[in-house]
């Protein structure tokens, strides 16, 4: 697979504000609805907050700046109060079926007077997002018991549409960019600020955001670090290293994430090998078990190839992703503290998962990346990203 777009994602990538088709965005709201009749409640207030809330975005396709509060009632515009004043213009332009007005002082009290005007009553109103104890004092005041939504929420976001698919796989390509450009241009005295710089400059320009750009430098010779690092250090790259990464770089809220590993200025030592040599058996064991209708458990068991040769993990093994840190979620056999329990519910298609088998040494001071988003088909894996596998070397 090459790191050019396919053509077929190329208009949506060159759109002025790419937008989600009116069957989609009507695909959604009955999903929504339908939540809402299982639960016996005729309103939903949805939320987000300081970029945070993915309900915002995906029920009317503005994401969220500051804070904002919705009233999604079936059969009715949406209405929704944000702040600040100046995102209104843009809001009301990418929110386009929705009624956007500033929230003035109070976005919620604007929410209550809505459902109010909507005639709800007690016992009806259910909420998503992250909602604060101060918002929920609200509602709670007004319309008594407030039902929330969000592990349903969560669950229906597991299975993508395939309008999200194709969202999801720029996010792939702009992440690939990223982890290009950290393999491209990362140079002897570089430090992890200036690592971050050159992974966003892989993809800013072309209409990516920043996700994660997690990254650890460690010397091959004398490991101190095995899993990258959420805040970087000032630590000067040097011949010798192994450097490791995981980044997400998001198209809108649609993001990628890939893991890597590379050995700088001379070949991976005797050590090392062996680390990544696992984690792509683990990769290969563990993609190889996923399809639709197997078990978690199985890739649970396809990953004791890393406790097989004597090593261990740290982070997850597999999560799933698209629209927030999904279910499944699996650690290792040998991790305990942290380990999550196995669910026995079965993979679906269309699910998108993230295979990252971080193997690392029980002491913990030596370790590798690898791995990637994948999509879960009726007989294996779909890669969604293009970058090559592999342990590569970068010149000094």
């Amino acid at each position: 697979m090459s790191l050019n777009l396919p053509a077929h994602l190329q208009p949506i990538l060159e759109a002025e504000y790419p937008r989600f088709s009116p069957a989609e965005m009507g695909r959604r709201r009955v999903a929504i609805e339908r939540l809402l009749a299982e639960a016996k409640c005729d309103h939903l207030v949805f939320v987000g907050a300081n970029r945070f809330g993915a309900i915002v975005g995906w029920l009317t396709q503005w994401p969220v700046t500051q804070e904002a509060v919705g009233v999604h009632t079936p059969g009715r515009r949406d209405a929704m109060y944000i702040h600040y004043y100046n995102h209104l213009p843009l809001a009301r332009r990418l929110a386009a079926d929705t009624d956007v007005e500033w929230g003035g002082p109070s976005a919620i009290a604007n929410a209550v007077t809505e459902l109010g005007l909507r005639g709800a009553s007690r016992d009806s109103v259910a909420v998503i997002g992250p909602i604060t104890a101060a918002q929920h004092a609200t509602l709670s005041e007004a319309f008594g018991k407030v039902v929330s939504l969000d592990r349903k929420f969560v669950a229906l976001r597991r299975i993508k549409s395939a309008e999200e698919l194709d969202w999801l796989r720029i996010g792939a390509w702009l992440s690939d960019l990223g982890m290009a450009a950290l393999r491209d241009h990362a140079s002897s005295g570089m430090s992890e600020r200036g690592l971050w710089d050159v992974v966003e400059r892989g993809y800013v320009a072309h209409g990516g955001n920043h996700g994660i750009h997690y990254l650890a430098m460690t010397s091959m010779h004398d490991p101190q670090v095995a899993v990258p690092a959420q805040w970087a250090s000032n630590r000067k790259l040097a011949k010798g290293d192994c450097i490791t990464a995981e980044i997400t770089s998001t198209f809108w809220d649609y993001g990628g994430q890939v893991l890597r590993s590379f050995a700088v200025g001379e070949q991976p030592t005797a050590l090392y090998r062996d680390l990544h040599d696992t984690a792509d058996a683990a990769f290969d064991a563990m993609t190889a078990a996923i399809r639709h209708g197997t078990k978690p458990s199985d890739v649970v068991a396809a990953s004791g190839v890393i406790e097989d040769r004597g090593f261990t993990t740290i982070d997850d093994i597999v999560h799933g992703y698209g629209g927030g840190y999904l279910w499944p979620i699996l650690s290792s056999q040998s991790r305990v503290d942290g380990a999550h329990p196995v669910p026995d519910e079965p993979f679906e298609k269309d699910m998108v998962l993230v295979v990252q088998p971080n193997v690392v040494t029980k002491d913990k001071r030596a370790g590798v990346q690898t791995g990637e988003m994948v999509r879960v088909t009726e007989t294996g894996v779909e890669r969604m990203h293009g970058l090559p596998r592999g342990f590569a070397t970068i010149a000094c």
